[in-house]
């Protein structure tokens, strides 16, 4: 065997180290990546940012750029004050038919719908057993009324035997009470035959009242009696018709005001979507107390519903004119704003091609256009389109405005040509899309102070 120690080849300390070149490709090839990232950004970023001759043609994104606006002079003109409440139709009478005997229903004489005056015939009950009670009733009343000439002619004897002292007294009394029962049987015996008239007469059922009749409650060929809880058939009026409505507490004043001076207050009726006008008619009373629990009041109001457009029971909006301003000062509801200035509006100076706040008080109004009762003159120019973004002071555009005359658009003139194009444009869209919604407002906004 071989005793020699095994060698061990170890590196030479001198000799330098060999490194992979793969971390060092790596290494590059992220710094690539991340320059490539950067420079993907950085494009993203120019392409997406508006460059300046774009911001310069839209003034709502350029802080520094007049803000184009609609305007439209306030104008006086009559405004009605209508109160509006939700009501419901109620016949002036309803009343379910019943028969006031008993007995086979033999006849049905109407139909399920009509239209019937009162005192027409509706139904017929079997008249025999009545007119068979009538007959003895007549001849009970016969007899007695017989009976009671016999006891007057009696009665009329027996005075003479007295005067010639033939007779007591006594016996003449005794007659004499006999024909005073004798008479009271004989008016007993003719309310007999008057019941027995009646009766017989209640076997013709008619209308009460005039109206439509509604649907049979009962079929021709049964007993009936009068205890009968459906009764035979429902009569309705509907010409003329009542509306009870409601309405606030705080209209009171002004409407007791109107009545007490005479005025007769007109009704409009008008279906659930406030949409379709139904009837017109006019106020006939106000109830004598406020319902605690909602606050409210109940009128009353008749129609003539010669088309029969107003039915029982129906919901209906009623409109009440309580009266009519003469030459107010209107705007626009959409020119009002709300903030905390209040209830205000940019008024338009014209000259300046500025606007201002301007806080206003207001009035009655309706869907399009509101009373200013305080804050601005006939003519005055407020805007009505492009508040939003306006504060006190703002530099303002008028393309296209309402009684401007020649000086709208001045200050897109001032801006340049292609500007001023492009505004005129921008704005007259926003124009079109806005028609039809005048009276909506625009949504409330805050002026800035400066």
């Amino acid at each position: 065997m071989d005793d020699r120690p095994s060698r061990i080849a170890l590196p030479e300390t001198g000799a330098p180290s060999r490194i992979s070149p793969a971390p060092r490709r790596s290494r590059l090839k992220a710094f690539l990546v991340g320059i490539l990232i950067l420079l993907a950004i950085g494009a993203a970023a120019w392409y997406l940012t508006p460059s300046s001759t774009q911001t310069g043609k839209a003034g709502r994104f350029n802080p520094n750029a007049p803000m184009p606006v609609v305007g439209k002079a306030a104008a006086t003109g009559d405004m009605p004050v209508v109160l509006t409440g939700l009501g419901t139709v109620t016949p002036l009478a309803t009343v379910t038919v019943k028969t006031q005997i008993n007995g086979y229903l033999a006849k049905i004489d109407f139909q399920e719908g009509q239209m019937v005056k009162a005192g027409d015939l509706l139904a017929e009950i079997d008249p025999r057993p009545y007119q068979v009670a009538l007959e003895q009733a007549e001849g009970t009343l016969a007899r007695d009324q017989a009976l009671l000439a016999d006891a007057k002619l009696d009665l009329v004897r027996y005075q003479k035997l007295v005067a010639q002292d033939s007779i007591a007294e006594q016996q003449r009394d005794t007659q004499a009470a006999l024909v005073k029962q004798d008479e009271g049987t004989v008016k007993f015996d003719q309310g007999q035959v008057d019941s027995a008239k009646l009766n017989l007469t209640y076997c013709h059922i008619v209308a009460p009242v005039a109206g439509r009749v509604g649907l049979r409650q009962v079929d021709q060929g049964n007993y009936v009696t009068s205890g009968d809880a459906n009764g035979i058939v429902v009569v309705t009026t509907l010409q003329p018709i009542t509306v009870v409505f409601t309405l606030p507490e705080d209209s009171i004043p002004p409407l007791m005001q109107q009545t007490h001076q005479g005025v007769t207050l007109p009704v409009a009726a008008w279906d659930r979507a406030h949409v379709h006008k139904l009837a017109d008619g006019t106020l006939v009373s106000v109830d004598n107390q406020i319902d605690t629990t909602t606050g409210t009041f109940k009128l009353k109001a008749i129609f003539p519903n010669a088309d029969e457009t107003l039915f029982p029971n129906q919901f209906v909006n009623a409109e009440l004119l309580l009266t009519t301003e003469k030459n107010a000062i209107l705007v626009p509801q959409s020119a009002v704003q709300r903030g905390a200035p209040g209830t205000f509006v940019y008024l338009i100076d014209p000259a300046s091609d500025t606007v201002s706040v301007r806080t206003i008080t207001l009035g009655a109004g309706d869907a399009n256009n509101i009373v200013v009762e305080k804050g601005l003159a006939a003519g005055d120019m407020v805007v009505i389109d492009g508040a939003d973004k306006l504060k006190d002071g703002a530099k303002i555009t008028l393309p296209n405005a309402e009684g401007s005359g020649g000086h709208a658009g001045t200050a897109a003139q001032k801006s340049g040509d292609g500007q001023s194009q492009g505004q005129a444009e921008h704005h007259h869209r926003r124009q079109d899309s806005g028609k039809g919604q005048q009276g909506e407002p625009s949504g409330s906004s805050q002026p800035s102070a400066q």
